[in-house]
């Protein structure tokens, strides 16, 4: 399988930068795949699991909001928050659910309260995938 470049980058610090085989993306459309020479695009993120597969096999990556661009070079996201799998754990997922909440409790707007129910919404989901 042809591999090309793809760099997921937070506001902390670059979690991924590499060659890959494919990137399984939680766009807001719904979850799509990216493989080598997709065409151009670009698209938000809502939160869930970003995997990301080549040689040295699979990595899950939990990430909350951001933006997917796909350009004839590779590929990029920019994620608003996001945490390899491998650095997860049950006290990180309680704080993230709640800080979530917290941000529906206080909004006004219907749109932000509908897209912060969402995000509580997928958090748990995630932490019943993962277990914890």
């Amino acid at each position: 399988m042809a591999s090309f470049p793809f760099e997921l980058v937070s506001p902390e610090r670059i979690i991924f930068s590499g060659e890959v085989e494919e990137v399984v993306i939680p766009a807001a459309e719904g979850e799509m795949t990216l493989l080598s020479d997709h065409a151009p695009m670009m698209t938000s993120l809502k939160t869930g699991f970003l995997v990301v597969g080549g040689a040295k096999g699979q990595e899950r990556i939990l990430v909350q909001g951001g933006f997917l661009d796909v350009a004839p070079g590779g590929a990029t996201v920019l994620a608003e928050r996001a945490m390899p799998v491998s650095e997860l754990n049950s006290e990180i997922l309680s704080r993230e659910i709640a800080r979530a909440e917290e941000l529906h409790e206080k909004a006004e707007d219907p749109v932000l309260k509908a897209a912060a129910a969402d995000t509580v919404s997928q958090l748990n989901d995630a932490r019943a995938q993962l277990g914890m």
